[in-house]
């Protein structure tokens, strides 16, 4: 089933905007030359520093490329509960010799600001997290010649946004590393998502839009099961992580394969909102206390995080991963996309000598 924006590049791999300083611009520019599509991530970005790493990559390729905003979240954080947990945190702010930052830094991630310049500078793709954006915004780019897509984590979820008016839904799996995008923030949902194949499965079946599969993917196999389940694409954010272009920290790099790290869980432990990585000590100690409040705790926890890996501390880090994190290969970004359709080829051929088919 081909798309507006599945035309616009020619596999079907999309490099997930991953927030914090790891989708560079170089990393994007290597996904999408080698034919699949480079995403920024403006989460964590002022509006300004959002625009000068799009001017960077429309100076190194003329290739399609994506940028990713969170959604403004409503204010329902338990300010006692919040404060608590600064509480509990005061001995790890003592060992990194780090005070803790302000939980009321903002809610928005300057949303306003960095729409405006995306209309102002329209790039290809622009996709949304943590929320469905209004019919409005959706059609403001739409007129400027943007593709949309919003992240969805239930079937519900993804109908909520075809009826907002985006291009195509994100259906991303609980296997995926990172935040889960769910539109609400409900504790009593935690770790009661859908594998990512129900998912696409189920989304399939109440959307006529395009689907980009997100969650777990690190072969080009599944790949061939994210598009025979009713995909048009993947989306693949711990695979490209460990690439050289990544600006991931080298800890983080090295940790999604070291053998200390054994599995990964969903945790509030480092934002106040669900997101997997890899379980480490700080995830264990305070994951089980830390209340749903985000950005507060994002807030709260940010020079924690930063002192950590000042210290080479990868216990104290945020280490996002999905669950295929020790099928991690460390390869050059582009060879990655290279290596991602053979396989997907592969699996094509061998289904079509066998009478089947993916895609």
């Amino acid at each position: 089933m081909s798309s507006a924006l599945t035309d616009l590049f020619p596999h079907p791999i999309v490099q997930a905007p991953m927030a914090g300083g790891v989708s560079v611009p170089h990393l994007a520019l290597a996904v999408s030359e080698a034919g699949g599509l480079g995403f920024l991530a403006a989460g964590y970005k002022t509006a300004d520093g959002m625009y000068q790493e799009i001017k960077q990559l429309r100076g190194l390729t003329n290739k399609p490329f994506g940028v990713n905003l969170f959604m403004p979240q409503p204010d329902t954080a338990d300010s006692a509960a919040v404060d608590v947990y600064a509480h509990q945190l005061a001995g790890e702010a003592a060992w990194y010799e780090a005070e803790l930052g302000d939980p009321d830094s903002g809610r928005d991630d300057g949303y306003d600001a960095k729409l405006a310049v995306l209309l102002d500078n329209p790039v290809p793709v622009v996709s949304f997290h943590f929320g469905v954006p209004g019919h409005e915004v959706l059609e403001s780019l739409r007129r400027v010649g943007t593709l949309t897509l919003v992240t969805a984590t239930t079937p519900e979820e993804a109908v909520a946004v075809q009826q907002a008016g985006a291009d195509a839904v994100i259906a991303q799996g609980v296997e995926a590393g990172g935040h889960q995008g769910t539109h609400r923030d409900i504790a009593e949902n935690d770790g009661a998502g859908l594998g990512l194949l129900s998912l696409v499965a189920q989304v399939r079946e109440c959307v006529s839009l395009p689907i980009v599969a997100a969650g777990g993917i690190m072969r080009g196999s599944q790949i061939a099961a994210a598009l025979d389940a009713g995909a048009q694409a993947a989306q693949l954010g711990t695979a490209f992580l460990i690439t050289p272009e990544s600006g991931a920290n080298a800890l983080h790099k090295r940790a999604l394969t070291d053998p200390l790290f054994v599995r990964t869980q969903l945790t509030r432990a480092f934002s106040g909102r669900p997101a997997r990585g890899l379980v480490n000590r700080f995830m264990r100690e305070h994951g089980p206390y830390a209340p749903s409040a985000y950005p507060e705790i994002h807030h709260l926890t940010a020079p924690l995080r930063k002192a950590a890996a000042k210290a080479q501390d990868a216990q104290g880090m945020a280490l996002w991963a999905g669950q295929g994190h020790r099928m991690a290969r460390e390869l050059p970004a582009a060879e990655l996309v290279e290596v991602l359709v053979a396989e997907l080829a592969a699996i094509r051929t061998a289904l079509s000598a066998h009478g089947g088919g993916a895609g």
